[in-house]
Formats: C-alpha cells, structure tokens, sequence
C-alpha cells in the first residue's frame, strides 16, 4: 500500500501531465483531487498530443482506475467533449473513470458570473480563465452548490434551477454588457447531464479508503500550481481551491497520515498565465526565447505565458509548504543554447536581502538577487541517461538540490514520455 502525490510547484503548466502518464504504470488507481477545466494535462506520445482537461492523466494506462474526487469541480458540458476525444482510442472508460458524489457542478449560469465579474474589474481583473470556476468554489464555499450525487435526486432540475435564477440576479447586478442565450447554453448542459448520468458515481472517500487497506497504490494527482494556491499563492492571483499537499487530503478524503512520498514538478525555468506578480519574469530577447522554444501557450486557454528565469525563493517555499520528498524537473532542454543563466536566489524586499518567499512580491517590493550560471549549448532531446547530460546541466542540478536540499530524481528533457532521464 502507498499513497503519493504529485504537485506543481510554481504557477501551474510544469508539466504534470506527463509525469502522472509516466508514473501511472506503477500505481492502481490514479486520483484528481481538486480544480477544474481551466487546467489543460499534456501527454505527448507515439507523435500524438493529448490534452486532458478533467479526466486524470492515468487513463491512457490500461490497468490504472482514475477517479476524479470530491475537491474537483466539473463541468459536463466539457467533459463530454473530453470523452469524445477519447473515443477513437477505442478505450474502456466507463470501467476506467470513476466521479465522486461530493464533486461539485459547474454550471452554465456559473461561467456567466466568471464573464460578468471579470469585465466588471476592468484593469484590476485576476486573469480569470472564465470557466466558471471560482463562482462554483464561491457557492460550494457558500453551501449553495449543487454536486454530482444531487444529479441522482429526484429534485435535481428544482434545485437548479433554483441556483441558476439566483445567479442570474447577481449577473443582472454586475451591470456589464454581457450577451448569451441562457435556454441553449441548459439545453446543451442537460444533455451532457445524460452523458454524465452512464458514468459511476462513487462514495470515493469509503472507495479510497478500502483500497488503501487492501493494500492498493495511490497517486493523487493536482491541478494548476502550488503559487496559486488560494491560501499560499500570490494571492488575489490565484486559483480558487487548495493546490498544496494538504488538498489532496480534503480533496479526497484520504488521512495525511497516509500519505508517503510528494512528488513535487517544476520547469528549469518560470513560466506565468495572466494577472499576478512574477518577479524573475523577462521582457527581453531571453524571455521571448523561452517562450519560443518552450512552446509557452496554454493547452486549454491558448493563452501566451510569461517566462523569466528559475526562481528558487519562490521554489523553496513551494518545497517547504508541500513537504515535497523528492523533485522532477521540467524542460531543461529549453535552456540549451544560452551562454549565461540566472538563477534567483534571494530577494531585495523593501532595501532589505531576504531569503524566504515574503507576503506581497508586487514589483515595488522586491526585486530579485541572482546567481550568474554557464548555460549549455547541447542538444538535449535525444539523450536518454544522465551520464550523457552536458556538465554545466548537471552543475545547474546539483546547485538546485543544494539550495531547496531536496534531491532532483528525474529531468525531463523533451515532452514525449520517452524524453525522460531518471537520476
């Protein structure tokens, strides 16, 4: 028996997906335990990208069962669109794709609300990815909210519509131009309703927990990055649940106590979606490299990412608050090319050095202090053990695992699920 976790440990889109479809061979059952559709999972293998939105990573895999648990919020209308990608696999997913009852519903009034406040925020807006995410979390938080076991009742379209003409009011009081066709967004809804009702839906906490005494692995599997967490993030420019260690707990019901290894991703570099304080990121020639050869854009928004150079104030942090156990690093490859990298290893914060992650990093509070590093210039992509890795790489590592003291045991040097160096 073993329960792991694997956890994104800058602002989301260090590549999750393609460790979760690398790991998935050596577990039972893999679980989401929290976020929503805004979060896009690249897997990339045999020349095909796959891009999953709410089904965990571990479906590609024939034995795994996956479960999308309670602290997930779902979206049915893009759900289905997911199954339907996944069709011409000719996969078994209904025996494969298991939904928490406590999941919560996303609904077509929900992403409305996203649109209607962010417009309302005008240059102050977070950069909301509009799925109605935050909303959902808002009347779950709130006790309003409506979960996938509620779709069983036999008053499932009474409460509703009760909640839809409840936010159409809130909608109506943003007083934003705001154009929809209320009646065709429910008749595509309760369709995929329908498609969601032929899935299984499970008391996953009980489900969990069985499988935990009958000896079954587990890999918990996050969503977005532990810089957006709504507690431990860059707040107000985070993410609206909890994308810590300590989510995966209450996002599926499973004792920390329980819980051994935490897995935590990260890219050679930093990379950033919309609004929010980011303060290694470039505006120069470098920064546009990354993002050129990173292929920086988001798989669900389309959405250019910032880029600036590691930050490891901001690293360690993530470290320390996950209590990550060991650390795998994302796209070294994108490095390969630059003479110098820089590396942040403290923060000017208000005229004084400090080495820890402080409550606000808005640019007119800090500024980065950097270690000055030789880049290499191979090519990275076809090599397939660490010996082969260029020696400035490995110095690049080695400094890494000194300043967080956590060991790097994996580098990913390229997005297929073969480009991937154990250490």
């Amino acid at each position: 028996m073993t329960v792991d976790l694997l956890l994104g440990l800058q602002w989301g889109d260090e590549g999750k997906g393609k460790i979760v479809d690398v790991l998935t061979s050596k577990y039972d059952i893999i679980a989401r335990f929290q976020g929503g559709p805004n979060a896009g999972h690249t897997l990339e293998f045999d020349g095909i990208k796959h891009v999953l939105r709410t089904i965990p990573s571990g479906i590609f895999h024939k034995n795994a069962i996956n479960i999308i648990g309670n602290g997930v919020v779902m979206d049915p209308v893009v759900f289905q669109k997911e199954l339907e990608g996944l069709e011409k696999f000719n996969m078994d997913v209904k025996s494969k794709l298991l939904i928490s009852r406590k999941a919560h519903l996303i609904l077509p009034t929900h992403r409305l609300l996203d649109a209607a406040s962010e417009a309302s925020k005008g240059k102050a807006k977070i950069g909301s990815t509009l799925k109605g995410i935050g909303p959902t979390y808002m009347d779950k938080t709130g006790r309003n909210g409506i979960r996938i076991g509620d779709i069983e009742l036999a008053d499932f379209k009474e409460r509703y519509r009760s909640l839809a003409d409840k936010h159409q009011a809130m909608i109506a009081f943003y007083d934003v131009d705001l154009q929809y066709d209320l009646k065709e967004m429910e008749d595509e809804f309760f369709a995929s309703i329908e498609v969601l009702k032929s899935l299984t839906f499970i008391d996953s906490e009980e489900y969990l927990n069985q499988a935990i005494k009958s000896g079954k692995s587990i890999l918990c599997e996050g969503a977005q990055g532990s810089l957006l967490d709504i507690d431990f993030g860059t707040y107000p420019f985070v993410t609206s649940s909890n994308t810590t260690a300590a989510g995966a707990c209450t996002g599926l019901g499973i004792a920390p106590n329980k819980v051994k290894d935490v897995f935590g991703i990260f890219k050679a570099y930093t990379t950033r979606v919309g609004s929010g304080p980011f303060p290694t990121e470039l505006f120069d020639e470098d920064g546009q490299t990354m993002a050129k050869v990173g292929n920086e854009f988001g798989s669900v928004t389309g959405r250019a990412r910032r880029c600036g150079w590691l930050d490891l104030v901001a690293l360690k942090y993530a470290v320390q608050v996950n209590g990550v156990t060991a650390l795998y690093m994302m796209k070294g490859d994108v490095l390969s090319g630059f003479k110098k990298l820089n590396v942040c290893t403290a923060y000017k914060y208000k005229g004084k050095e400090i080495s820890h992650f402080p409550y606000n990093i808005e640019p007119e509070n800090v500024e980065p202090i950097y270690t000055e590093m030789k880049g290499w210039q191979a090519d990275l992509t076809t090599m397939t053990s660490y010996e082969e890795l260029p020696q400035e790489l490995k110095t690049y590592i080695e400094f890494i695992e000194k300043e967080v003291e956590v060991p790097i045991k994996v580098v990913s040097v390229g997005p297929d699920r073969k480009q991937t160096i154990l250490k």
